[in-house]
């Protein structure tokens, strides 16, 4: 057996296409804020992504780029100066911040209609309550990519293997919806009966960053693995999952190439919605 791959960066490429389409459509031209604190490689190389991708559609692109000694009031200010300008219809604050930051605090701050990520309370509140909202973007990316590829999840044992409020969390939400009507387990650090777990799961989804964790041997054959985590290693960046499953699998979305693509064209898709008239 050998898996079909989910090609998220030729899935994505489609999107924005679309997206462009769209955006060109709109009364005024839609404009996507980041809040960048610091100088760590991955988050400069994904917010410098995000900010292409902007270009290649059509939206415009608000940067606000703070030192890695910036205090809380510092980023706070930078949160409320987005959420006063008119020429911005969404923003996201790019994580990991600072240890000495509240996190929680700073994402709060965000206005909800501006919360492109979809991090903001409100937000996550309206994704428990299966009302429209703003769907964190990796989560939806993870959701599109199953559903271009036809993969039906009602009734079917997901197991995500991550807790984490941008990934595992709102997408054990979202995936338990009617809508989609899976059966999920989020397992973590505390989790006793992971291998069974792993073994009896029709789809894995892991999000743990911890390089090639999911070994093949441990999932069942024809499961679904979605590789979701990222961890730079010797100028290498490596997924949770090890590439080999690819032949126990039936599907399998590896990093890099899967999700990461999608999520960056879903940040897209949120911003077209928070700019509907």
């Amino acid at each position: 057996m050998s898996a079909q791959i989910l090609d998220g960066k030729a899935l994505a490429l489609k999107i924005k296409g679309e997206i462009a389409l769209q955006v060109k459509k709109l009364p005024n031209q839609p404009g996507l804020g980041t809040i960048l604190v610091g100088t760590d490689p991955g988050s400069l190389s994904y917010v410098a992504g995000k900010h292409r991708d902007c270009a290649e559609v059509g939206i415009a692109s608000i940067r606000i780029d703070l030192p890695q000694t910036a205090g809380e009031a510092e980023i706070l200010a930078a949160v409320t100066q987005l959420n006063n300008d008119a020429n911005c219809t969404g923003f996201i604050v790019q994580l990991p911040l600072p240890a000495a930051v509240d996190a929680q605090r700073v994402l709060v701050a965000v206005a909800p209609t501006k919360d492109a990520d979809g991090l903001h309370p409100s937000n996550l509140g309206r994704l428990v309550l299966d009302s429209k909202t703003i769907v964190p973007c990796t989560p939806k990316a993870i959701l599109r990519l199953l559903t271009e590829y036809q993969i039906n999840l009602s009734g079917k044992s997901v197991l995500i293997i991550g807790r984490g409020t941008t990934v595992g969390r709102p997408l054990s939400i979202l995936l338990s919806q009617k809508a989609v009507n899976a059966t999920v387990t989020v397992a973590h650090s505390a989790t006793k009966n992971l291998a069974e777990l792993l073994k009896s799961a029709d789809v894995v989804i892991a999000a743990i960053g911890k390089p090639h964790f999911v070994k093949p041997a441990m999932i069942k054959s024809g499961a679904v693995v979605i590789d979701v985590g990222i961890t730079r290693q010797d100028a290498q960046l490596l997924g949770d999952v090890d590439p080999s499953v690819i032949d126990v699998a039936s599907y399998f979305a590896p990093m890099p190439g899967g999700v990461g693509p999608m999520t960056r064209a879903m940040l897209l898709s949120n911003l077209l919605e928070l700019a509907q008239p």
